[in-house]
């Protein structure tokens, strides 16, 4: 084969197709692999190499930075880059350009852990490109094909998208306190995740159980609208800024509660997601309640939504996704609700039994991270395979 045929094959290969074809692997690696690091970092198992912004930034910062902008970010660019195309009708980034980004992801990935003995502009010049193309790229798509667009309601990623830039930056430098860029990149995964609950509820309790939910216009627009103000939370007063905490809350949860999640929580593959929606309902009102409890609340509100929500809601997305845009059915087989079961069994363990028994602090850390391994490890063996290999049905995408 000529180097220019072999180089065209490659690009056109089923692998670089559709966004979520490379981002889910990779999110699947990083899921699985990540928290363990971490945790054995922690106890003292392993030695970390030299961070970025190492000693500034401790391993702690590095886990916080990188299960947002490493994990989080392979989970919802490849849930965006593939969504976006079916919500604007356009065929959808591919090919070399998918390439690019996964370049870039990694070496994101690399500067974070080994640039601590870099320059700081080249580790900045390493860490920025991903974010910064993954979101120009998706406001292209949304903006230029916005008369066509399936979702009026699409300006809240329109603006809020540029804004996971202005976060990791707060993250990332030494001069901002990072509890800011904590702030703002949990208040933008919230938002995002709130939308895609939004919509993906709705089709699944038609399409999985015939039941129709209820709308309502004003309050669906309520929860986004104050979803996207608490991007800003850190820069609101304390006390209001718990109002809008608890009033989002209580919204949340009413509509909760006349979405039928008794019959949805039957089945695991759509019951899942409503806990991933009462996780934020959760997250909300314990970040409200930080004023009266202090940092506790905060914590365990943060790590609420990152196990229960973004941690539960990823293996479902994954097999729902892999299945139904290689042409196969979307079914659960038992093993991908093994998985499921394993990451609440995480969270399990990550939240509640630490608080009864806090001694078992470190050991309960540990189980949590085996539990994302084990998750991610089968849903990686079931479903890389067949994010490389073509549709079913003949399509190309």
């Amino acid at each position: 084969m000529k180097p220019a045929a072999l180089s065209t094959s490659y690009f056109s290969a089923p692998l670089w197709s559709v966004g979520f074809r490379p981002f889910f692997i990779a999110a699947c690696l990083s899921g699985a692999l990540m928290p363990l690091g971490w945790i054995a970092a922690y106890s003292g198992a392993i030695s970390y190499p030299t961070l970025a912004f190492d000693p500034f930034i401790s391993p702690l910062h590095w886990h916080m930075r990188e299960m947002f902008f490493g994990f989080g970010w392979a989970l919802l660019g490849g849930f965006l880059l593939t969504a976006t195309k079916n919500w604007v009708g356009i065929r959808g980034r591919n090919g070399l350009i998918l390439i690019l980004l996964i370049i870039l992801w990694l070496l994101d990935r690399l500067s974070m852990a080994y640039g601590g003995d870099w320059p700081l502009a080249l580790v900045y010049g390493l860490s920025f490109p991903f974010i910064v193309l993954v979101t120009v790229l998706l406001e292209i798509d949304l903006i230029r094909n916005h008369a066509k667009d399936s979702y009026r309601d699409n300006a809240y990623f329109i603006l809020a998208l540029p804004l996971f830039v202005a976060a990791k930056f707060a993250l990332l430098s030494t001069e901002i306190d990072p509890a800011l860029g904590v702030s703002m990149t949990l208040g933008l995964f919230r938002l995002c995740f709130l939308v895609m609950l939004e919509r993906t509820l709705e089709a699944f309790m038609k399409g999985g159980l015939g039941i129709t939910l209820k709308r309502h216009p004003i309050m669906d627009h309520a929860i986004k609208a104050l979803g996207f103000v608490l991007i800003f939370a850190y820069s609101i007063t304390p006390y209001l800024q718990s109002s809008i905490f608890l009033l989002a809350a209580f919204l949340m949860l009413i509509r909760w509660f006349y979405w039928h999640p008794l019959k949805a929580l039957r089945r695991i593959d759509i019951g899942v997601m409503y806990l991933g929606y009462l996780a934020i309902v959760a997250n909300l009102a314990l970040q409200g309640m930080q004023p009266f409890f202090g940092h506790w609340a905060n914590s365990v509100a943060t790590h609420v939504f990152t196990l229960g929500t973004i941690g539960l809601i990823a293996p479902a997305m994954i097999v729902r996704i892999s299945n139904g845009h290689t042409g196969r059915k979307v079914t659960f087989a038992q093993i991908d609700k093994l998985a499921i079961y394993l990451m609440l069994l995480a969270l399990v363990f990550r939240i509640a039994i630490p608080f009864f028994a806090p001694d078992f602090y470190t050991t309960c850390l540990f189980i949590s991270a085996l539990c994302w391994l084990g998750t991610f490890s089968i849903i990686g063996y079931r479903y890389i395979p067949m994010l490389l290999s073509p549709r079913v049905d003949g399509k190309i995408h």
